[in-house]
């Protein structure tokens, strides 16, 4: 496995992470998580990956239980804050009041005294941001996070947030986005600024919802079994990108694939891992084959000829519409 800084703090993670939204809870029973995370620790994963809002917090509790016993110290274990919890009109955002109760009942469902990065999972438009920096700092303080992150924010918020993080003498390391080779909106401002500030980028979705595997082919069903056949939360985000142009020109990666001596997932996994502010790219998984697959290719150089001829057969179907990044933040308060 290698292992990766995390921003400019001394903090490693692996360059590939485990991480169970959709999975855990949802598409696969708690056996069979447990036996993927048992997969992600024998391949050398130490970073895992989890949300308060995944599976209405039962995904933090299989997580939780999957890790118990588990040396803690040779762990880096991350969750999130933002989406609803329950049903009160403070069982969400990122106030100081939910902060606090938030992170108290993941440490619960986690099984931990601490996590080692906890982050913002949206920017809340309805908080003023240096509340929710100073909430973020108590929970530092309080020695119930080691190190803050956030997710989907933009250059301009994640500006704002690490000079308040610098003014709180705490560190802002990390920023969650969806990133890979078809979706790259972060790649002109995101990553720049977040290079300048001593940011890293930990990644979901490098795979694409699992399309840049090529399991999905143009004109046909998707295949049993498959995310896009669940019905759960997966099935809804794996639909929208199932475009017939987008799976033919996928097609076209197998050969640079087969050159590498690589998967098409792993391909994928390894094109993400090339950028140089990406600290860990977050990998799921329904088996623990496609765990240990994933892990594989950690380490992985690919050829400048191949990153050139991912460009060229993904060229009229990439999204690097800049104006996309914090798209799925709601942007007004709702009183």
């Amino acid at each position: 496995m290698e292992f990766r800084h995390l921003g400019k703090s001394g903090l490693k993670v692996s360059a590939i992470s485990y991480g169970n939204w959709i999975t855990h809870g949802s598409q696969l029973e708690a056996e069979q998580a447990t036996a993927c995370v048992r997969a992600a620790l024998e391949a050398g994963i130490t970073t895992f990956d989890t949300a308060d809002v995944y599976a209405n917090g039962r995904a933090e509790i299989i997580l939780g239980e999957a890790l118990a016993g588990e040396c803690r110290d040779g762990l880096e274990i991350c969750t999130k804050v933002y989406f609803p919890t329950g049903p009160g009109p403070n069982d969400t955002g990122l106030s100081r009041k939910h902060i606090h109760e938030a992170i108290n009942a993941s440490l619960r469902r986690l099984k931990t005294e601490y996590v080692d990065l906890y982050q913002a999972h949206r920017y809340d438009y309805a908080t003023p941001l240096t509340e929710t920096m100073e909430a973020f700092a108590d929970v530092v303080r309080a020695g119930k996070a080691l190190y803050i992150g956030v997710s989907e924010w933009t250059a301009e918020q994640l500006r704002e947030a690490h000079a308040l993080a610098a003014d709180l003498h705490i560190s802002l390391v990390s920023n969650q986005p969806r990133y890979n080779a078809l979706y790259r909106i972060i790649e002109a401002e995101v990553v720049p600024t977040c290079q300048e500030l001593g940011i890293s980028q930990i990644v979901f979705s490098p795979m694409e919802q699992g399309i840049l595997s090529g399991k999905y082919r143009p004109g046909e069903p998707p295949p049993e079994g498959s995310r896009a056949t669940h019905e759960s939360e997966g099935a809804r985000f794996v639909r929208r990108v199932l475009r017939d142009d987008v799976l033919t020109c996928i097609q076209h990666l197998a050969p640079l694939a087969q050159a590498e001596h690589l998967t098409m997932a792993q391909l994928a996994v390894a094109w993400v891992l090339q950028n140089d502010n990406v600290a860990s790219a977050i990998t799921g998984g329904s088996s623990p084959h496609q765990v240990t697959s994933n892990a594989a290719v950690a380490g992985r150089k690919l050829s400048p000829e191949t990153m050139a001829g991912i460009d060229s057969v993904l060229a009229s179907v990439v999204e690097s519409d800049r104006a996309m990044v914090g798209a799925t933040s709601p942007k007004q308060r709702l009183r």
